[in-house]
């Protein structure tokens, strides 16, 4: 085994730290990983600096007995590598690169009248969960530590500035940081421009250009394994420096490169813990809260509706029916328990024989809620079975996503000629591509690779980086080299499960105060 001729991709999600290794056909050959969760802390959704650690080290280390157990070699170096994480958040650290603050993730709600204020003045959507709409929240509040500011980074910036000490970021990670200008595959200095006259007379030594992480594309060299961040990484000393890194990415940015959907009128619904759609666009559409505009790793831009919710509410049903299976005896394990259940749903009435469930864990920016209360309700008269329940949560899990898309496709008259499922939910096969089909009446294909997501994209993007032709584009690369062969099922759910859909979400809508009461009074 040749350890130059593969690429590696690390990828920080909200469940689960993965690994993953390629080999030099794109095909995955080793994996590691480590399962963690977040935690709320005083009202803040957060990991903390030992959980991202020790995280990392876990998983590599599973990485590396994986390789051991299948080649008989140990893991000491690989042709390039990358490191992705969940998108955006709150990451500033002072001079010296401590942190200043704990990780505030994505799932916060907590920067409503930030948002609200930015996006009135840049004349853009500022989303709750960008690291602008963060910082400033923070100043709006005057919390202490701002004076001490003088790096700001995503999850994903801070693990590779550790490895490599290069403070730069792949443009799709940084278009979740402040809006980019894809003409000129950078910041928008007219909006930068903007917000720091509006925070001129704060006093502040910085200005937000002395802040960001430098803005690299797919492809860019993003510096190399230092011997600091070998040891971070393996502190058992195998592996060694001077391994080339490509530029660092959110998972929105791994999920289109792993599911092929980074040219125009392409897309991808990438679907976990939260769940979100990326549409490569032709052209900017209008300003809408629900509606975030980002770029693909290359730059181009792409609208994209993110929901804060998805399987986690699943989960936890999940969670409890397989401790009454374990209570009365039932021999099967969670994944079997969760195949069957998802199979389950399709035997569900299309529209969920009158039973609603609410999926919110936490807040959820399209419907305009800041905090969140999982909620399962059902009439009298409504029909509940094992079937209809479990299709219930399902489509729970896609109702927000709808909602955001219909603007898109609607309103904005987006076209979508391919669009790609990926991520957990999709696992089983058949079941939550068939779900999302009825959600957006058109064809959804699902990958072969798609269980490995988003660190499978990542080392993709290293690969890209090692791998490419001279001048050979991103789309390019994806569609001769790595998916050109690619095996991949398309599904068309049938009218009665649109239709079905379609009315499980004027109910959804139309109880959206109920979900709404029980925040306010649970």
């Amino acid at each position: 085994m040749d350890l130059k001729k593969t690429v590696l991709g690390l990828e920080l999600g909200s469940t689960r730290i993965k690994a993953v290794l390629l080999d030099e056909k794109h095909i995955p050959i080793a994996s590691g990983s480590h399962e963690w969760e977040n935690r709320l802390v005083e009202g803040v959704w957060t990991y903390t600096m030992e959980d991202i650690t020790g995280g990392v080290r876990h998983c590599f280390a599973d990485l590396k007995r994986d390789v051991r157990e299948k080649y008989g070699v140990t893991l000491t170096t690989v042709g390039a590598m990358g490191v992705s994480a969940m998108m955006h958040g709150y990451l500033p650290f002072d001079r010296d690169w401590q942190p200043l603050t704990e990780f505030r993730t994505w799932r916060n709600t907590m920067t409503g009248e930030a948002a609200e204020k930015l996006t009135a003045l840049l004349g853009f959507n500022i989303p709750q969960r960008w690291s602008i709409a963060h910082l400033y929240q923070a100043m709006l509040k005057k919390e202490p530590h701002l004076p001490r500011l003088c790096h700001l980074t995503t999850l994903a910036g801070c693990i590779h500035h550790t490895l490599t000490g290069e403070n730069v970021l792949g443009i799709g990670e940084a278009s979740g940081m402040f809006p980019i200008d894809s003409d000129k595959l950078d910041y928008n200095a007219v909006m930068a421009a903007k917000f720091d006259a509006l925070i001129a007379e704060e006093g502040y030594d910085w200005r937000l250009a002395d802040i960001l992480p430098r803005v690299l594309l797919a492809g860019e060299g993003a510096g190399c394994l230092t011997a600091a961040g070998a040891a971070w990484l393996d502190p058992a000393g195998d592996l060694q420096p001077g391994i080339p890194f490509a530029p660092a990415e959110g998972d929105a940015g791994t999920g289109m490169a792993a599911t092929n959907s980074v040219a125009p009128r392409t897309g991808n619904v990438s679907a976990g813990t939260s769940d979100f759609a990326m549409i490569v666009v032709e052209k900017l559409p209008g300003v809408h809260r629900e509606i975030d505009m980002v770029t693909t790793p290359a730059g181009a831009p792409v609208a994209m509706v993110h929901c804060n919710n998805c399987t986690s509410d699943i989960n936890a049903w999940v969670g409890m029916l397989a401790e009454f299976a374990g209570a009365v005896g039932a021999k099967i394990g969670k994944g079997g328990l969760y195949t069957l259940l998802f199979n389950k749903a399709l035997e569900g009435e299309a529209d969920c024989g009158g039973l609603l469930s609410f999926n919110y864990l936490s807040g959820e920016g399209v419907t305009d809620l800041d905090a969140g209360r999982p909620l399962f309700a059902r009439t009298p008269d409504a029909r509940l079975t094992l079937g209809n329940f479990m299709r219930a949560h399902l489509l729970s899990a896609l109702a927000t996503l709808k909602i955001g898309l219909d603007i898109l496709t609607g309103e904005e008259q987006v076209r979508i000629d391919r669009l790609c499922g990926h991520g957990g939910y999709f696992k089983t096969p058949g079941v939550g591509q068939r779900m999302l089909s009825a959600a957006v009446g058109s064809p959804v294909s699902v990958m072969e690779t798609a269980g490995e997501g988003g660190p499978y994209g990542m080392a993709l993007l290293a690969a890209y980086m090692l791998w490419k032709q001279p001048g050979q584009t991103l789309e390019s690369y994806l569609d001769k080299k790595v998916f050109a062969e690619a095996k991949s099922s398309t599904l068309m759910a049938d009218e009665k499960d649109i239709e079905g859909f379609s009315a499980f979400l004027a109910r959804y809508k139309k109880a959206l105060p109920v979900e709404k009461a029980a925040i306010d009074n649970l």
